[in-house]
């Protein structure tokens, strides 16, 4: 008799992707809020376009995660500027 083989532990590789994003962040600021709210708004637009109207996202319907990374960008468009103007203030 053989034994069954055993099955692989779990990775979580979404957690080290999470504190990858995390350390980022914190490390650029505003420049990197920006970048990534506007690689999600671009990636949910297109998908968006080709026909995906549910999403795995927790808020689920795709025009409110295109309206949350919308927003996202704008706030971090603002802490930018204000990062700007205190620099040169």
């Amino acid at each position: 008799m053989t034994s069954p083989p055993a099955s692989k532990p779990y990775d979580p590789l979404r957690l080290c992707v999470y504190a990858t994003i995390a350390a980022l962040a914190w490390l650029l600021g505003p420049i990197a809020v920006v970048g990534f709210a506007l690689l999600g708004f671009a990636g949910y637009l297109r998908a968006r376009r080709q026909g995906l109207t549910r999403s795995k996202c927790v808020l689920r319907d795709t025009r409110l995660v295109l309206a949350y990374l919308g927003i996202l960008a704008l706030a971090g468009t603002a802490a930018l500027g204000w990062r700007v103007y205190q620099l040169l203030a």
